[in-house]
């Protein structure tokens, strides 16, 4: 009996540490492709986040006037401004992913530096784990900072 006990606590903490291995994979794995598609949008690329963007991505951000559905719509957002986006440099701040089985969501702080100014802003990506195992964005929200009021 002692034996049966002691195999059934080592199974139940060896499932518990490879959930958190699990959970912290998958965040790393989140933050490279997010990191791989600001790099690429730095240099007025918006294809980084195209290529991890589902069909059916919904977008936000504070210069369209409603949310965009789909890819098809995202893409055209994208290709309007190809090639004008440049920042010399960027933080990707406090990044945290909260992950289940097949979603993850990633909240980051973003300063893009263009010379002597600074751009701040916050992002929510919602990432779908597809049938072929890939994550895809499926919402994106992006906020200004707004500055602290005196």
């Amino acid at each position: 009996m002692k034996k049966w006990i002691f195999l059934m606590m080592t199974l139940m903490a060896t499932v518990g540490t490879n959930a958190q291995k699990s959970e912290s994979g998958v965040a790393a794995h989140i933050i490279a492709m997010e990191k791989a598609a600001l790099d690429k949008w730095g240099n007025g690329n918006p294809d980084g986040f195209l290529d991890i963007s589902a069909p059916d991505v919904v977008y936000f951000d504070p210069f369209v006037e409603k949310r965009l559905d789909g890819i098809d719509q995202l893409r055209a957002l994208y290709n309007s401004i190809r090639g004008q986006v440049h920042i010399d440099r960027y933080e990707l701040l406090n990044p945290k992913v909260q992950a289940g089985a097949t979603m993850a969501v990633l909240t980051f702080n973003f300063n893009g530096y263009q010379k002597e100014v600074v751009h701040k802003w916050n992002c929510t990506e919602v990432y779908r784990l597809e049938k072929d195992g890939s994550w895809k964005i499926i919402q994106t929200h992006w906020s200004l900072v707004l500055p602290k009021l005196q």
